[in-house]
């Protein structure tokens, strides 16, 4: 199953991203800013939690929702142990003298 991107879930965690960065920055005696980024901020990450919730119920298996969870998965679904390499072997140099 290919991995699906929700844009609209990327886009809303690069937002609450840039409001945490502008509030580090805000000037000491700006209150007036810091108290609007801290509004944003919280209104953003409140959309961002239900953004969330709503890609992982869409991205839940079906089967899982009919309780067939338990199914074995087939054998291109499952990880394989990672290839080990093998160093080539020299063969050692005759002597002419």
């Amino acid at each position: 199953m290919a991995k699906t991107i929700d844009l609209e879930l990327t886009r809303a965690e690069v937002e609450v991203l840039e409001l945490e960065a502008r509030l580090r920055v805000v000037p000491m005696n700006d209150t007036q800013l810091s108290d609007a980024l801290k509004t944003a901020l919280l209104a953003k990450k409140e959309r961002l939690a239900k953004l969330r919730t709503l890609h992982a119920a869409s991205s839940r298996p079906k089967d899982a929702e009919d309780g067939q969870a338990n199914q074995p998965l087939p054998p291109h679904a499952v990880r394989r142990a990672p290839l080990k390499r093998s160093v080539p072997q020299r063969s050692k140099a005759k002597s002419g003298k």
